[in-house]
């Protein structure tokens, strides 16, 4: 069976490689010279900005193992993370707005760098100050970068249609080809040079340290809202009350923290869907096969995007449907093949399957990130782009931090963290089956007036993804039908 994971790899390899030599004048957008320069610039931050992310993502779980800290310690730390991005992220939005969105770039990079110093220290609680100013600075990565995009893009007034080419460029580099080098970088830097698993965290912070020099010396400063006579309060009303009133925001809002919340139910389950009698399967090699399946769903997504007739509103209802049917594929061939009783050994022809499902899965992701940052720049106001953005973030966090606490039984919590760290390809977790996260059956429930299974905790992981992206299905076809 190793053979297949090569198979898999180089066929979509392959396919990228024609999607992006074979577009034609319909696939592609005609922009003017101004464009290009402005679009390359940020797309060069953005990508040493996703470096300096992708790298310590591999090695948070790693390190602090190495520091000798228990089970227990290491999960307060990761929930602290979350915790952090879910308090202050609003908070740090709202300034953005008010501030400038150029200085929460910044603010961003330095907040990343301190936050890998302390890495270098031992100290229970200089480590927990470091997870508390990396769930902040997350906050910053995802919103602020955006909303100066989306402000300075208008500024200068260029169309609006070539947006999404700034977009599903930066998804197939920076969440991509990034994320695969990065993982690379990271395996040379600790294994390969040996020098430790702070290594990578020292790199980050020159990646993040680079970036911010390009952001100081060519980049303008834009606002939301900038009038002295609003405080953080009537920022967050101004916010609160734009969601409520407008009912294409706030489903923009929930279908973008439900889907980002199966995202993280995929993370922290793939592995013992694809290995659940400890068969041996080579985590680093599947997350750059998951990675590249992300790249095809953005080369796919750009050409989508180039064609102005075409309404992301539209293809996105079929992504969802295919998200949908790629997740079910665990209870499918839970149901269809006989389950191995064998431990260990090599992946099984049911997690060959399931292993297809996840790629389609990761494409289908690759299309969903330009698409919704497509309409969150047409229905997000731009006053209060960066406030809105990271109240989207609060229930997201709030069911991370429900899964990291609830998945699992003693030692499911640190299986779930450990599963969170495999998928960026560094630790191997012998994980079977942690108990499935009940925040997305509840959503099912709630959306579709079903009633939830009597003993959810017999379903197969597979299933609760499927839930979860269920979910966000209904949704959206309820917003197809207000935005149509």
């Amino acid at each position: 069976m190793e053979v297949f994971y090569f198979l898999v790899f180089g066929a979509l390899s392959a396919v990228v490689a024609v999607i992006e030599l074979s577009k034609n004048n319909k696939d592609r957008v005609n922009t003017t010279t101004a464009f290009n320069s402005f679009k390359n610039n940020y797309l060069l931050v953005y990508s040493l900005m996703m470096a300096g992310d992708w790298l310590q993502g591999p090695y948070v779980y790693f390190l602090y193992s190495t520091y000798g800290f228990g089970k227990g310690e290491i999960g307060q730390l990761f929930i602290a993370g979350f915790g952090s991005s879910m308090l202050f992220g609003t908070i740090v939005g709202s300034l953005a707005d008010k501030q400038g969105r150029k200085r929460a770039c910044v603010t961003y990079c330095i907040t990343y760098i301190l936050s890998c110093i302390t890495k270098h220290s031992p100290q229970y609680r200089i480590l927990m100050v470091g997870r508390v100013l990396g769930g902040i600075a997350t906050s910053l990565l995802f919103s602020a970068f955006e909303s100066w995009l989306v402000a300075e893009h208008n500024k200068r007034g260029f169309e609006q249609q070539w947006l999404s080419v700034t977009f599903s460029k930066a998804i197939f580099l920076g969440n991509g080809l990034v994320a695969i080098l990065s993982g690379l970088f990271g395996n040379l830097l600790v294994d390969n040079l040996s020098l430790g698993p702070v290594a990578p965290f020292d790199a980050a912070a020159c990646f993040l340290a680079v970036g911010m020099a390009v952001i100081l010396s060519s980049w303008s400063e834009n606002y939301g809202d900038p009038s002295e006579n609003k405080d953080l309060l009537t920022q967050f009303k101004g916010a609160a009350v734009a969601i409520a009133s407008d009912e294409k925001i706030a489903l923009l809002g929930a279908i973008q923290s439900l889907f980002e919340g199966s995202m993280y139910t995929f993370v922290f389950l793939w592995t013992p869907a694809l290995s659940p009698n400890d068969e041996e399967i080579p985590h680093g090699f599947i997350f750059a096969t998951f990675m590249l399946a992300s790249m095809l769903g953005s080369s796919i997504a750009s050409r989508l995007l180039a064609r102005a007739s075409l309404k992301a509103e539209s293809y996105m209802q079929i992504v969802f449907v295919i998200s949908s049917a790629s997740l079910l594929l665990p209870i499918v061939t839970n149901i269809l093949v006989e389950p191995s009783k064998v431990k260990g050994g090599s992946i099984s022809f049911a997690g060959c399957v399931q292993l297809l499902g996840f790629c389609t899965f990761e494409a289908c992701v690759g299309i969903f990130w330009p698409s919704i940052m497509k309409m969150r720049s047409q229905y997000i106001p731009e006053e209060a782009r960066s406030t809105i953005m990271n109240f989207f973030r609060i229930p997201l966090n709030i069911f991370v931090c429900i899964v990291l606490y609830n998945v699992c039984n003693l030692n499911g919590l640190i299986r779930c963290l450990t599963l969170h760290c495999s998928r960026h390809g560094h630790v191997k977790s012998r994980a079977t089956q942690p108990y499935p996260p009940f925040f997305s059956l509840l959503c099912l429930s709630a959306l579709s007036q079903t009633e939830p299974t009597k003993n959810p905790y017999k379903l197969q992981p597979g299933g609760w993804l499927s839930y979860s992206l269920l979910a966000c299905q209904s949704l959206y076809l309820r917003m197809t039908e207000v935005l149509i």
